[in-house]
């Protein structure tokens, strides 16, 4: 028999001397997991407890990785299509409008985008994701999304 424990999914946050200055210290944050309740969205370092949310798989249609394009070389997120009337969660984008969420990211479904995290000061395995969200919840696709090319 297969310990499900070897199928847990967990990406860490890069330790940063910010932690020291907020009173995290040295304390290993989870950026990113995925085991047998479910997917937790980690919060930004600065403001990780009030930012967590876990997500439980029956609220979950897919698990999806997506690029939103900046002045710069963009930035990649991950996040979990939830099911219509599932309840709100925390996190850094809470408070961002349906409007300015459609400027910032027009190919992404406003619910996903709320329920999102950039994958920043951490990195994404995608194979260990696959592998997870298949051994957990095999129903549910991970998908990759590309933003269209703006003119």
């Amino acid at each position: 028999m297969t310990d499900a424990n070897s199928h847990v999914y967990e990406a860490h946050f890069v330790r940063t001397p910010f932690q020291l200055l907020s009173g995290l210290k040295w304390k290993k944050l989870v950026a990113f997991r995925v085991d047998e309740e479910g997917v937790l969205l980690g919060g930004a370092p600065a403001r990780y407890e009030a930012q967590l949310a876990h997500v439980p798989w029956g609220d979950i249609t897919s698990v999806v990785v997506w690029h939103q394009r900046t002045a710069g070389n963009g930035i990649n997120y991950i996040g979990v299509q939830r099911k219509p009337g599932a309840p709100a969660l925390r996190g850094m984008n809470s408070r961002v409008s349906r409007e300015t969420a459609a400027m910032l990211a027009p190919h992404v479904d406003y619910e996903l985008f709320l329920a999102s995290r950039p994958i920043n000061l951490w990195r994404l395995d995608p194979e260990r994701l696959q592998a997870a969200v298949d051994a957990f919840a095999p129903h549910v696709p991970v998908l990759v999304y590309s933003q269209p090319h703006l003119s």
